[in-house]
């Protein structure tokens, strides 16, 4: 049992859409990741899904509308519901997810990363 820093932990990585396991906790894993620019659209079937915005503003869009969130505030998409983020500037967010959650669904992508680096 350690505590573990935030800020020392963004340090170390600068890449986009590349979550880092920085935690895990009753079946869920504690991820950060540095945001920017448009995400595909994708959803997780059996899995729902926190965003924690650390740092920045966070655009979430659904095909009925679109959430912004902004510092310290949170969202959680429900299981099966189609979203896609957006960071027009580059965002700090902090993801709450199960372990089993794939990392972009179904879909696959270049930037599709199940196999996440633990900091």
């Amino acid at each position: 049992m350690e505590k573990v820093n935030i800020a020392e932990k963004f340090e170390k990585f600068s890449d986009h859409w590349n979550p880092r396991i920085v935690g895990e906790l009753n079946g869920q894993q504690v991820k950060l990741a540095r945001l920017k620019g448009e995400f595909i659209w994708h959803s997780h079937e059996d899995e729902d899904e926190m965003f924690y915005i650390v740092k920045g503003t966070l655009k979430i869009e659904f095909r009925d509308r679109m959430v912004e969130l902004k510092e310290n505030e949170f969202f959680i998409v429900p299981r099966g519901v189609e979203h896609r983020p957006i960071a027009e500037q580059e965002v700090q967010v902090m993801l709450f997810e199960p372990a089993s959650t794939q990392h972009t669904g179904k879909e696959k992508h270049e930037l599709t990363n199940n196999r996440q680096e633990r900091l």
